[in-house]
């Protein structure tokens, strides 16, 4: 890495307005938000192979057999059939939280990169809005 010189610093500084702060403020609030968002998503992935080693264990046990279920931070025998029913259940709520947060992270995505383009459009090389 190189130093600018004071000639080149001056030359390519661009006055900060409170409007451009702002757009910087809320470029960085979507970048946190996004890495929440990934972290949840990642969550919801581990949960869900859980709930699909589930199902295969499930399905080699007897139908006369009880299930073992947690439900919460419990832990509840349940015959067979139920026990299908409430995994279904559970996995479609997983997957309704996968795409709602999908969603959110593709509103996220969109707004940085509408802001990136007019951020790099008035600053250039001078601002890194790069993680």
């Amino acid at each position: 890495m190189r130093m600018l010189e004071q000639e080149e610093e001056n030359e390519n500084s661009e006055e900060v307005t409170w409007e451009d702060q702002q757009q910087i403020n809320t470029f960085s609030k979507l970048n946190n938000r996004i890495r929440i968002i990934k972290e949840k998503l990642e969550e919801l992935k581990q949960e869900k192979d859980a709930y699909d080693e589930v199902a295969t264990e499930i399905e080699l046990a007897d139908e006369d057999e009880m299930i073992l279920y947690r439900i919460g931070e419990a832990f509840v025998h349940l015959p067979q059939a139920r026990a299908v029913k409430r995994l279904e259940k559970d996995q479609a709520s997983v997957d309704a939280r996968v795409a709602q947060l999908a969603e959110q992270a593709d509103d996220c995505e969109t707004q940085m990169t509408k802001l990136k383009q007019r951020l790099y459009a008035k600053f250039g090389k001078a601002i890194n809005l790069d993680e």
